[in-house]
């Protein structure tokens, strides 16, 4: 019987949800998690500030270049069996980076910890638009969706909590728990689904590999070696462009590719992917951002920076539950522009973040934020995959999850660089003011204008609070520019009821 053509076909359905969530919050939580917790690894591990971000940096490659192939491992071993094995390689995995006693062996099992990890998210979002009907798919979206979203933003406030508290290894113990309970609720009710044999596009594979990890790679160390100042940079966008360049024409010509090319007809998911791509740059830009701003120039903890960015979880929760249910009433179009537009809001009141202000207007616009991305991913997940054919959702969420990643791995980077660059240049900019000179310093500071160090180092300080602050604000007018400039994609969308219902292929034994 097909699995979403009746409300009755799939018994346990809200415990397989919330089996699936768990393990599926697990693994989100660890791309940030881990994040707070990396100086003090450097002791434990014997490692360098420069080398110690390679905890990060081995999990996103690992995790990114097997994301593509979930569709194909699910048909070959069969969606359940590899949602299982995924669960249980995981934890285990989390286990040995919670007892690494060096670099070398907390990079090796971060490297395993993302290959299993890879097919949760891709994987859960198919699952919970097979066992729900249609009709509720905006609500499974918006269950999903929380997860996603809400995931790397607790995850540096319970990271910090758990690292002061008890110690950073505890980052990666918690998953135990939590695996073991998502493994035992999947294994008892979630349901077999036949399996697709088909052969393995390994050329395609090693392509589209080759240009997803040297791409992520890329964006993960420019900042370390200067970007294009660096000859690694240099060979790592080569091999970036060269992967992606042979597996586009692999695509077009190719026969039996491990992606089948009829995905890409469907104007609803490729619509989508430049919108998730869109939104990662946007969440998780912002949520690099945020954290250092608060602690370098508000002075702020990291409990107290959680405390002050939990409410852009809360909105993104009330928002994904108001929308799980506007979605079937609602045009979803008019949900995502009205969910960038919020989004765009936010960002312009982030534009007036100073350091003299206290945390109000922070939280306030972490609330509309929260609001408006939420308003935006639920019915983006449910339009993206509403005319795609039940067969291809495997391949499309892998690809879905893939996209966003990369779009946080650019986000992420180009507000780094910017802020990097344009600190240098408002520093100097500002600098010159401060001179003998000027009237305004004479009058602030007469010890200043005259030289004194101590008053002169004090000056020095103010302006690079303020320089920072210029760049932070430079970093959000190009964030609310971007979301503005998407809202005209929401046209490129068609209703759900428009296209013609696609047949059912997933079953279950």
């Amino acid at each position: 019987m097909a699995m979403e053509n009746s409300d009755t076909a799939v018994p346990h359905r809200g415990l397989i949800t919330v089996s699936i969530m768990l393990a599926t919050i697990m693994q989100v939580l660890d791309t940030t998690i881990a994040n707070v917790a990396l100086p003090t690894m450097t002791g434990d591990l014997g490692a360098s500030q420069d080398t110690i971000t390679w905890v990060l940096t081995s999990y996103i490659v690992a995790a990114a270049i097997m994301t593509p192939v979930t569709g194909w491992l699910s048909d070959r071993i069969g969606r359940r069996e590899l949602f299982l094995v995924s669960i249980v390689g995981f934890t285990v995995s989390s286990m040995a980076c919670g007892l690494a006693w060096n670099l070398e062996s907390m990079v090796l099992f971060r490297v395993t910890q993302g290959l299993f990890g890879a097919a949760i998210v891709p994987l859960s979002q198919t699952f919970l638009l097979d066992i729900n009907p249609k009709e509720r798919h905006g609500s499974a979206m918006a269950m999903w969706g929380a997860g996603i979203m809400v995931g790397p933003i607790i995850g540096p406030t319970l990271g910090g909590w758990l690292t002061e508290t008890l110690d950073w290894r505890w980052v990666f113990f918690i998953n135990l728990p939590v695996g073991i309970v998502a493994f035992l609720g999947c294994t008892a009710y979630l349901p077999r689904i036949a399996k697709r044999l088909r052969g393995f596009d390994f050329f395609g594979f090693a392509m589209l590999s080759l240009g997803v990890g040297a791409l992520q790679l890329m964006l993960d160390r420019g900042g370390e070696v200067d970007w294009f100042s660096a000859v690694e940079i240099w060979i790592e966008l080569g091999l970036s462009i060269t992967g992606f360049w042979i597996f586009a024409v692999h695509l077009l010509t190719g026969n039996e590719t491990f992606i089948d090319p009829a995905i890409f007809r469907d104007r609803n998911f490729v619509t989508g992917l430049v919108f998730i791509f869109i939104v990662g740059i946007i969440l998780l830009a912002s949520l690099a951002l945020l954290p250092p701003m608060l602690s370098r120039l508000f002075g702020h903890s990291t409990i107290r920076t959680g405390l002050v960015m939990a409410p852009r979880g809360v909105g993104t929760m009330i928002s994904m539950i108001l929308v799980g249910r506007l979605v079937r009433m609602v045009d979803a179009r008019m949900l995502v522009v009205a969910g960038l537009a919020l989004t765009a809001w936010s960002l312009y009141d982030m534009t007036g973040f100073s350091p003299q202000m206290d945390d109000r207007l922070i939280i306030v616009s972490g609330i509309i934020q929260g609001l408006g991305l939420g308003l935006v991913f639920v019915p983006l997940s449910t339009v993206a995959f509403a005319t795609l054919e039940p067969r291809f959702r495997t391949d499309a969420a892998s690809l879905f999850s893939l996209v966003r990643n990369i779009g946080s791995s650019i986000g992420i980077s180009i507000v780094t660089v910017m802020l990097t660059r344009n600190m240098q240049v408002n520093h100097a900019e500002l600098s010159a003011f401060i001179n003998p000179f000027n009237p305004a310093l004479r009058a602030i500071s007469p010890g200043a204008a005259s030289g004194d160090p101590t008053a002169l180092s004090q000056i020095d300080q103010l302006v690079n609070a303020q320089a920072l602050m210029i760049s932070y604000i430079n970093d959000f007018k190009l964030m609310m520019i971007v979301t503005l400039c998407a809202i005209p994609l929401a046209l490129l969308l068609r209703k759900p009821s428009a296209a013609p219902a696609a047949p059912a292929a997933a079953h279950m034994d």
